[in-house]
């Protein structure tokens, strides 16, 4: 049985269907990329297994429990599904470790003393203790990935989710957060990212998804969608991005 099951997902904004029938398993501990053009439903995708968007149509599970649709407790959802975005979301009148310890304290009731022990564990884990009580201004952009990593791993979630984590970031700041979805790979988190690092998704991934048109139109390992893709959508994203020098 898959840890995460997708099965018939449809998304629409409006008249514009954005997922058109999604199917996709997830084993635990395995990392999934999504790759594919811009506009193809990636960043929708991860939002709706977060539940930050409804879906019309098919269903979402996540060890067997249904989490999609009516009557589903969205903070319990999002206790287990953590998920980053490309725009670090951090709080800018709160410190790192404030930023941290925020949904822990709250949702989890844990007391301030133990988050931030826990606080303390993961930003060491990062390189980043000596920033604990630094504002998000004072960090380079790639530290507040890394802390946007942090706040949502202090929630021990089961699946993380990457929107697009490297987009907004310069491309020197770039491999310091790869550097910790690497160790998070090595230690077994399960992760579904949506990526343009196609290198990045050679090395790590587990299973590859080329997403096209709202629906997974390829989807194999890494050695298989990279080298020997069988579809001609597929063949044709990669070749642009082989011209670009991304790949």
């Amino acid at each position: 049985m898959a840890f995460l099951e997708i099965k018939g997902v449809h998304k629409e904004f409006g008249a514009f269907q954005v997922l058109r029938g999604v199917n996709l398993d997830v084993i635990e501990h395995q990392v999934v990329c999504l790759i594919g053009p811009s506009g193809c439903g990636k960043s929708t995708l991860l939002r709706c297994i977060n539940g930050l968007e409804k879906i019309q149509g098919g269903e979402i599970r996540l060890e067997d429990d249904r989490v999609s649709g009516p009557g589903i407790d969205g903070d319990k959802l999002r206790q287990n599904v953590g998920i980053v975005f490309q725009s670090f979301n951090l709080f800018p009148h709160m410190s790192v470790i404030e930023n941290v310890t925020l949904a822990p304290t709250k949702v989890l009731k844990m007391s301030r003393v133990e988050a931030e022990a826990k606080a303390m564990v993961l930003l060491k884990r990062i390189g980043l203790e000596a920033k604990a009580r630094e504002y998000p201004d004072r960090l380079s952009g790639g530290q507040q990935q890394r802390v946007a990593i942090v706040r949502a791993l202090a929630m021990e979630p089961k699946l993380m989710l990457l929107d697009e984590i490297t987009s907004a970031l310069d491309p020197e700041l770039v491999s310091e957060v790869l550097n910790i979805v690497r160790d998070l790979a090595k230690q077994g988190m399960t992760m579904l990212l949506a990526t343009h690092e196609m290198g990045f998704a050679k090395e790590v991934a587990s299973k590859v998804c080329f997403l096209y048109e709202g629906v997974v139109h390829e989807e194999g390992p890494p050695a298989q969608i990279f080298g020997d893709p069988k579809e001609e959508r597929t063949r044709a994203f990669l070749k642009r991005i082989i011209e670009a020098g991304r790949l």
